[in-house]
């Protein structure tokens, strides 16, 4: 509890810092951390996530596609009661009924046996960063976290709310001792959403990081101009980016 509260303290500090600036612009003001700690992550890509995630794309399409279902299903734990937070009740009950169906006949989600029914996917996957954007928060300093990668100060407060008691899966995972699952299943679920991810985007980090003069300038760029599209809803798809997510945190 006092690790969580320390955390919360230094994010609230964060949040404070940030906001002191006028400018209309995302600030990177801990931009030399950012470089360093961006370099740090480019490092452990090169030697560890890009390795797996290209040889997670030689497994069979059926497999992966399995897995990219089981990873959707789960990412409703935190969408829907954001889909809460936000207002928008049709949504939270589409993607409450989608969960209840895919988990239960679709094997965990395996397959997505509720598209069969009629309960057509149309959502978008929501955090409590999004929600607090959505809530006229501001997103105070850009932020490059260690692995988890680029976020900023109001994100990095949502993934703090997630972890603090807002994500269902941590909570019964991590968080309490339960007698179906482990820690280690939170931790497996999310490295293998974030090499899921990695594994659909090879080509485009590879061809924005060759074409770019400054990657972790455009990273950044990227990173910002994603999530405004998912706070507004948009369906605007940016141009380097074949997947529907960044790994929020999470994320993301």
């Amino acid at each position: 509890m006092k690790k969580s509260l320390g955390i919360l303290s230094v994010v609230l500090f964060l949040f404070s810092y940030s906001n002191n600036s006028k400018a209309e612009e995302v600030k990177d003001c801990f931009e030399g951390l950012n470089r360093a700690t961006f370099a740090l992550n480019q490092g452990l890509d090169k030697v560890i996530f890009e390795p797996i995630s290209k040889g997670y794309r030689k497994l069979p399409i059926p497999i992966r596609t399995g897995t990219s279902n089981v990873l959707s299903n789960l990412s409703n734990l935190i969408t829907i009661p954001n889909n809460v937070l936000q207002g928008d009740l049709k949504s939270a009950g589409l993607n409450t009924a989608r969960l209840a169906v895919n988990t239960t006949i679709g094997i965990f989600g395996i397959f997505d046996v509720a598209q069969q029914l009629g309960l057509v996917k149309d959502y978008k996957k929501e955090d409590y960063g999004q929600t607090l954007g959505k809530w006229g928060v501001d997103e105070g300093c850009y932020l490059v976290l260690p692995i988890l990668g680029p976020s900023t100060v109001r994100d990095s407060f949502g993934t703090l709310a997630s972890i603090l008691g807002g994500d269902p899966w941590y909570n019964i995972t991590v968080k309490n001792d339960t007698r179906y699952f482990k820690d280690s299943d939170y931790y497996v679920s999310k490295g293998t959403d974030g090499i899921n991810f990695r594994s659909k985007n090879i080509d485009s980090f590879d061809n924005l990081e060759k074409n770019s003069m400054d990657f972790y300038a455009s990273v950044r760029s990227l990173y910002i101009q994603d999530r405004k599209q998912k706070i507004l809803n948009s369906n605007k798809i940016v141009e380097t980016q074949d997947d529907s997510d960044w790994d929020d945190l999470q994320s993301n």
